[in-house]
């Protein structure tokens, strides 16, 4: 891992690590999102009366949604307390998982490579994601 994956991720990352991955179409606005194929694989969140500070009860204004391959996928990063991502009831069925921008930096940025990364797998066409992974085997 290089230095650079070491450090603690950042928010801007996000967009520079989406935008790394082969054929993607951003959305711009104030809360950008990243897609291929016609589907977003990572996207940020205005407030929403679903996710909330439960001590203080205000709207979180800095979600960041990936998405992952499986709910299994989705329901180990949740229940490791040593990640900061987490879910809503809203999300219940639906294959993506929960950051506060805040709290990226409790992932390295390696880390947060693999996370867009592995969104990016789950949602892109077949043939883009075998083109990918043969690019990155070499």
């Amino acid at each position: 891992m290089s230095t650079d994956d070491e450090r603690a991720a950042r928010v801007e990352d996000v967009r520079a690590l989406a935008l790394a991955m082969p054929d993607v179409v951003v959305s711009e606005g104030d809360y950008p999102g990243f897609s291929v194929g016609g589907k977003a694989f990572v996207f940020f969140r205005g407030p929403r009366k679903d996710a909330f500070d439960p001590e203080t009860g205000e709207l979180y204004t800095d979600v960041i949604a990936f998405h992952v391959e499986s709910e299994e996928d989705k329901q180990a990063l949740v229940r490791d307390e040593s990640t900061p991502f987490f879910t809503t009831p809203h999300w219940n069925g639906y294959r993506a998982v929960l950051v506060l921008g805040r709290d990226i930096g409790r992932l390295s940025r390696g880390e947060l490579a693999e996370i867009v990364q592995d969104a990016w797998l789950a949602r892109a066409p077949k043939r883009a994601v075998k083109a990918w992974l043969a690019r990155a085997q070499e």
